[in-house]
């Protein structure tokens, strides 16, 4: 049996603490005769110690440094350029504020047919829910971040299937989806081999969701495997939900989808919707449906 190569891409920027004890989790997950996984930190051009101590932590780790700050999107391609010139099979991209189960690598099992991208049930991690206080103690940790995605084509939303729920069994049927969220997206070498890496037009936020599409539209599917299972602090590498640069790219990158993927319709909608950001949004809102309407893409905003 020749096992499968599979490179866990992981963009650190200045975030050590969370990259940590992602490294420590991974370190203890089940070994299979039939995986052959390699850690991969992309360090994003971080101005702590982020490498010096990752290093010494973790010496079994390749840590790659980038020498600036490329974003989720040139981060991750910078690394999946080095595992694929390294004969990867697989590359799953993984965030760096994340906790894996021991059998999180059962996601590879997903890879039947003409499934091309993979990803995991997420939970929120405990203590990091975005309504904390729903939830009594024994709940901390199996409220639900992700279990698949959906997207409302009308209103050009993407949503994460249960997000806020407690788990109860609900969504443990692997199933087809709308699209894998980044925080753990496994991509079989072929997908990238027939369209290639993340788009840095979006360098944070929808690029996910961009990915898929592009998979989708050239034949691929997209499985939601719930066998393989993490937790996640969420945005903890961009200051967290709602934050100045939260609200920059997704307000953007949501009008870049739109413009690309979505009905005439809904482009009407999103234009009426951008004029009314100009006029009564946020200064943030404004910056980022202007940077839109002009092409400003790729690094905008934030450090």
């Amino acid at each position: 049996m020749i096992p499968k190569n599979i490179y866990a891409i992981i963009v650190n920027w200045n975030g050590k603490d969370d990259t940590l004890v992602c490294l420590s989790s991974l370190k203890k997950i089940r070994k299979r005769r039939d995986i052959h996984l390699s850690l991969l930190v992309v360090d994003n051009g971080s101005t702590n110690d982020s490498v010096a101590v990752i290093r010494q932590k973790h010496p079994e780790v390749t840590v790659l440094e980038t020498g600036e700050n490329l974003g989720f999107t040139g981060g991750n391609n910078y690394g999946m350029r080095y595992a694929l010139d390294r004969n990867a099979d697989y590359v799953w991209l993984l965030n760096n504020d994340t906790i894996v189960d021991p059998h999180v690598l059962d996601l590879t099992d997903a890879f039947r047919g003409a499934v091309g991208v993979a990803g995991s049930k997420i939970y929120f991690a405990s203590g990091h829910e975005y309504h904390r206080d729903r939830y009594s103690e024994k709940d901390r940790g199996r409220v639900l971040w992700y279990a698949g995605g959906s997207i409302d084509w009308a209103n050009m939303y993407a949503s994460h299937r249960g997000v806020d729920e407690v788990d109860a069994g609900q969504y443990d049927e692997a199933s087809e989806t709308d699209f894998i969220t980044g925080c753990s997206m496994m991509i079989s070498r072929g997908v990238l081999e027939k369209i290639g890496l993340l788009d840095d037009a979006y360098y944070l936020y929808y690029e996910d969701l961009d990915y898929c599409l592009r998979a989708k539209k050239a034949g691929f599917r997209l499985v939601y495997y719930p066998q393989s299972v993490l937790w996640h602090v969420n945005a903890g590498s961009s200051g967290g939900s709602g934050s100045p640069l939260h609200q920059y790219y997704q307000t953007r990158n949501r009008l870049l989808v739109g413009v690309r993927y979505a009905s005439a319709r809904t482009k009407i909608a999103l234009f009426r919707e951008s004029i009314r950001f100009l006029i009564h949004g946020s200064d943030i809102q404004k910056k980022a449906v202007c940077d839109a309407l002009i092409g400003k893409w790729g690094k905008q905003y934030g450090t």
